[in-house]
Formats: structure tokens, C-alpha cells, sequence
């Protein structure tokens, strides 16, 4: 890898979107990704590799990417040898983690792991399935599965491992869950040799930095009033801020100016509080990035 050229792995699929979505937030412009195993990045020190999520651990074990995002799930099934730098809560949909789920149709009689004892199980995560029925003590026959794995049972397997995040897939489909093998979230993770040199492991470290400021900014606005003075010490004790909130005085006199950054769901709630206050010009506005 070129010393001064950070590459980044960038997973395709379901994850791709809302991965480039926080890539942008975070201030990464990534174009021509939906076409591109190499999309252009607006950041000459970045050169960013599009991949399945289930690849990208291995390649950064192996060198071949510096850093990369993928879910926590792809690492541990490919076992990989790599540094997680920074957690990040998002998925395909929500905030809410994805999880690897143990399932069988509706109508089976399959109620606990145990029940599989000498059955067939089909899932795409083979290494965390089998590790799953071994720590319960269960000797399943464990077979990989190419995709669309929910329509495999009853007539294929008597059982399925899947992923899901909202099990809405999994009630269409009129399956239910018997056990949850584990929950991720994406994650960046870094080669121990890119971690190692010294301006990489500094561009990584920024990486991280902005991401994890994207997506803690994802639920948060920020609050900008006038409010009269004597209503400030009420305001202070009711307003849920991060921190106390910014008190500038104004030119006329008894009047200050307020700003803060409070959760967006909470806005709806309080406005009418800070009317009752006196509050004037109050101003919502969105926020890119939130540092801690």
C-alpha cells in the first residue's frame, strides 16, 4: 500500500447506502459507487474499495485494505486478525443492531436448540452457527447456504441461522425465532500494518472521529432563542441539553440569547415550554456532526 494513500473498504449490499450516506455526513463525498468496484472519493489521501461486507475483514487482515467497515458478524466469522477502531451504530434501516437468528417455521415443533439434536441447519454464517451449537452442547448437521435461505425450510432444513433486523422478512415469511446466536453493528476495523505506521494510523484515527461525530449527530439539533433574562433560571433547570446551554447577553437589555443541542424527538415537547417562558425566534436546525 502507497504510504500516504489511505484505502478503505466500503461494503456493498444492504449496508451500502446508508454507509455512503455516513461517509457523506461525515463530510466524504463517494460517487459512482452503485457502478464502481473503485468509486471517486473527494479526499485525495482516501481510495475506497466497494465490497461485499463478508469479504472486507479478510482483505484487512491480508493487507490488501488499510481499513474498512464491516459488521462485527463478518469479522468473527472469518475469524479475521484485525484491529476494531470505532464501533458504529447503524444498519440497513434503523439504529438498531442486525442479529443472527435461529429459525423455524411457524408451525414446527422445534422449540429449543436442543430440539435439533441430529438435524440439518442451513445459514450463510457457518463458523458462528457452529460454534453456537457447540457451546449448547447440540450436534447439528451445519450446512452452508447460498442465499434466500428463509424458503429452505421445511422441505431442505429443519431449521435455518438468518439475519435480521426488524423480523419482518421472517413473519412474511411465516418463520419464527427459536434463539438469538448473536447482535452486530458495523464497525471500522484496521490492519495491524496500517495501524502501525504512523501517518495511517493518524488518518484512521481521523476517520473514525468524523464517523462516529456523523452518527452521533444523527438524532440530535440544534436550539437557538432569545428568552428574557429573568426566565433563564426556570429554562436552565428544565432544559435537556448535552451540557448547559450557551448564554449570550444581547443588546437589549434584560434579553439573552440561548443555543443548545438537544435531542430532535424532544423539540416537539418543549417548544411550547419555551414559548410559555417568553422565548422568541426560536430556531431548529440540523447538525452534521456531533463531537464529544
Amino acid at each position: 500500500m502507497e504510504s500516504n494513500i489511505l484505502t478503505v473498504g466500503v461494503p456493498t449490499g444492504s449496508l451500502m447506502e446508508p454507509t455512503i450516506a455516513l461517509f457523506a455526513k461525515a463530510g466524504f463525498s463517494i460517487s459512482g459507487s452503485s457502478r464502481s468496484y473503485r468509486p471517486a472519493v473527494d479526499d485525495p489521501e482516501l481510495r475506497v474499495r466497494m465490497l461485499r461486507a463478508q469479504e472486507i475483514s479478510r482483505y484487512i487482515e491480508h493487507g490488501y485494505l488499510d481499513c474498512g467497515i464491516t459488521g462485527r458478524d463478518w469479522m468473527e466469522e472469518n475469524a479475521s486478525d484485525v484491529r476494531e477502531v470505532a464501533s458504529l451504530s447503524y444498519s440497513k434501516v434503523s439504529s438498531a443492531p442486525t442479529r443472527w437468528v435461529l429459525v423455524v417455521p411457524e408451525d414446527s415443533p422445534i422449540r429449543t436448540v436442543q430440539d435439533l439434536e441430529g438435524k440439518r441447519v442451513a445459514t450463510e454464517a457457518v463458523a458462528i452457527t457452529k460454534r453456537f451449537f457447540e457451546k449448547a452442547g447440540v450436534n447439528a448437521e451445519i450446512e452452508f447456504s447460498w442465499g434466500a435461505t428463509e424458503v429452505k425450510v421445511p422441505d431442505l432444513v429443519d431449521a435455518i441461522v438468518d439475519i435480521t433486523e426488524t423480523g419482518s422478512s421472517l413473519r412474511a415469511n411465516k418463520l419464527r425465532i427459536v434463539d438469538t446466536l448473536m447482535e452486530s453493528y458495523p464497525a471500522l476495523f484496521a490492519a495491524h500494518g496500517a495501524w502501525a505506521d504512523e501517518w495511517k494510523r493518524s488518518k484512521i484515527e481521523q476517520l473514525a472521529l468524523l464517523l462516529k461525530a456523523a452518527l452521533a449527530a444523527r438524532d440530535m439539533v440544534g436550539l437557538k432563542m432569545n428568552l428574557p433574562e429573568k426566565s433563564l433560571k426556570n429554562l436552565l433547570e428544565t432544559l435537556p441539553s448535552l451540557r448547559n446551554p450557551t448564554v449570550s447577553p444581547l443588546a437589549q437589555p434584560g434579553w439573552v440569547a440561548i443555543e443548545t443541542v438537544i435531542e430532535e424527538k424532544v423539540v416537539r415537547e418543549i417548544v411550547p415550554s419555551l414559548k410559555a417562558l417568553g422565548a422568541e425566534g426560536i430556531i431548529e436546525y440540523p447538525l452534521n456532526k456531533v463531537v464529544y
